[in-house]
């Protein structure tokens, strides 16, 4: 006789974790892109250990819910915020000549690609999902043309672009938490696609 154990993952729901990581750290990075302060320690910090570190434990919790997407998204851009404090501080210690703003333009572009990918993606999921995606492809891309063109309006648009998108992946955060501690909706998160 065979006895068949059935195990039930129990643990929490790890994307809100990794929305506000992404969320708080692009709307403190886009008030510096809309022209309101210089890139300084606080965006750094938030950037390694908000935006980079926390999301990345919330890629790979989200290994454990068989949910690739939230694996890919949350460990890509997590990794994407290491990179970005990586390229501002090397320069700094002298470990690497700094980039000039094609190479900005293109890696922002391949962001913007790999985003544009992943906002595909999103129409099987939240229209709330779709808002955060779709917007921080425009940022992203405006951000590059801003750099390879060397317009700065571009990516000062780019920064209040960015703003809504951070208080979007902000805002998809608290519903997520709020509906799960009420077991209601108490914020809505837009129809999920059946099928």
């Amino acid at each position: 006789m065979t006895t068949e154990t059935i195990i039930k993952d129990t643990s929490a729901n790890p994307a809100p974790l990794g929305l506000i990581g992404f969320g708080l750290t692009t709307i403190l990075l886009n008030i510096h892109n809309a022209g309101v302060y210089p890139v300084n320690s606080m965006i750094m910090g938030m950037g390694i250990f908000v935006g980079g570190i926390a999301q990345i434990f919330a890629g790979l919790l989200e290994s454990k819910k068989n949910n690739t997407f939230g694996l890919t998204a949350f460990t890509a851009y997590g990794s994407f915020w290491l990179s970005l404090v990586a390229i501002w501080v090397m320069p700094a210690l002298g470990l690497a000549e700094k980039s000039d703003e094609t190479a900005m333009g293109l890696y922002l572009a391949l962001w913007g690609l790999f985003t544009f990918c992943m906002f595909i993606g999103t129409f099987r999921l939240s229209r709330a999902l779709q808002v955060v995606f779709g917007t921080l492809v425009i940022l992203f891309w405006l951000l590059a043309i801003g750099d390879l063109t060397h317009i700065a309006a571009y990516k000062t648009i780019g920064g209040y672009v960015g703003i809504l998108c951070g208080f979007s992946a902000f805002y998809t955060a608290i519903a997520q938490v709020l509906n799960e501690v009420y077991g209601r909706t108490v914020l809505p998160l837009g129809p999920v696609a059946k099928g």
